[in-house]
């Protein structure tokens, strides 16, 4: 009830705002289904054959087919308020979430010149290529970005950043220089699914940096971020090799290359919490009409496994979108999951086809 009052709070307050400040709506949404058509689960924890197609919010397909896992209805308001001065607010509402609408960014923009953007407020936090639209499905190729390569618990951040707009030489140029923090109380992909208890996951003075260079049908993206984590599992802190806290490092690079009718898509992730959890992912597509066949694969590893323990999956997919109408598409894809974790298997091997619309609006 408090959430439904806060956003027609909001709408309200937009509504109201549009007699000085040219106020804009714009929408997106996704109707999928889908079902695992075979898998081994993970027994020793109690797991059926599972598709985990998004890790943070756990979005996972069993042998029952679904459209609750990924669908969703999103809608962004953009409000100019002139002198530079923009807000902006985005809510979704996830079939994984019971449809429950909750603010995915809420912040002011401040245009300082021609070449630097001020943000303050909550946002996507950008570690990889499609974080900033990870959900609009009608702005990328596949069914979802690979899971194995966007795992991390943390995906919004609350803060400041500096946004860039350049040109150097024949190369268009834009960057992204972040602070801030996020603390998530019940985190879902630890609480639900790894941990299955309540688990709190802080990421705090978190500062990075994005890099963008395109020119003709090079596209390249690279990243940097540092954080300090902290968590409290039913109540009680975790310790870190003795400590309350740890730093963690993360690196990113991305490389794609657009010829007009082929294409190929690349992203290598690094986390460094003490040992690398290293991700990548490939993907080439063709583009015919209206008609985009493509393949691609991604991995998981976690290197440090002194105890036994950790992370090692990858995902063999392949799909056709079709753009049957102007802002709109179809999709299908199929998933063929190898869970090679050393003895903390994540969800096991298994074979799922999805399918469904995008569309923006």
């Amino acid at each position: 009830m408090k959430k439904r009052i806060i956003i027609f709070a909001l709408c309200s307050l937009f509504i109201s705002a549009s007699s000085f400040a040219e106020v804009r709506f714009s929408g997106f949404a996704s109707i999928n289904a889908g079902k695992v058509l075979s898998g081994s689960g993970v027994p020793q924890f109690g797991l059926e054959p599972t598709f985990l197609a998004d890790y943070p919010i756990v979005s996972a397909y069993d042998e029952d087919i679904s459209f609750s896992p990924e669908s969703l209805f999103g809608l962004q308001v953009y409000a100019d308020i002139g002198e530079g001065l923009s807000a902006t607010a985005q809510i979704v509402a996830r079939g994984a979430d019971d449809y429950d609408a909750q603010f995915e960014w809420a912040y002011l923009s401040y245009v300082i010149n021609d070449a630097w953007t001020v943000q303050a407020g909550k946002k996507r936090l950008p570690l990889f290529y499609y974080s900033d639209f990870y959900d609009v499905g009608y702005a990328y190729v596949w069914m979802r970005p690979p899971a194995d390569n966007y795992t991390w618990q943390i995906f919004n951040y609350e803060g400041v950043n500096f946004l860039y707009n350049g040109q150097w030489g024949d190369w268009s140029v834009t960057g992204n220089l972040y602070t801030g923090k996020e603390d998530s109380k019940e985190n879902r992909l630890l609480s639900e699914f790894f941990f299955q208890e309540p688990t709190r996951e802080i990421w705090k003075d978190i500062m990075g940096g994005v890099l963008g260079l395109s020119k003709d049908w090079l596209e390249l993206r690279l990243t940097h971020m540092r954080y300090t984590n902290e968590r409290f599992r039913s109540g009680e802190q975790t310790l870190f090799d003795g400590s309350t806290e740890r730093d963690g490092k993360f690196y990113g690079l991305a490389a794609n290359a657009d010829w007009g009718t082929w294409f190929v898509l690349t992203e290598f992730n690094r986390l460094d919490l003490g040992g690398n959890l290293d991700t990548a992912m490939v993907s080439v597509g063709y583009r015919h009409d209206d008609l985009t066949p493509y393949i691609g694969y991604s991995t998981f590893e976690q290197k440090d496994a002194d105890d036994g323990d950790g992370e090692d999956h990858n995902t063999t997919f392949i799909g056709l979108r079709w753009d049957f109408v102007p802002s709109a598409a179809f999709k299908v894809q199929f998933d063929k999951v190898k869970d090679n974790s050393f003895n903390l298997a994540v969800a096991g091997d298994s074979e799922s086809i999805t399918l469904g619309v995008d569309l923006v609006f």
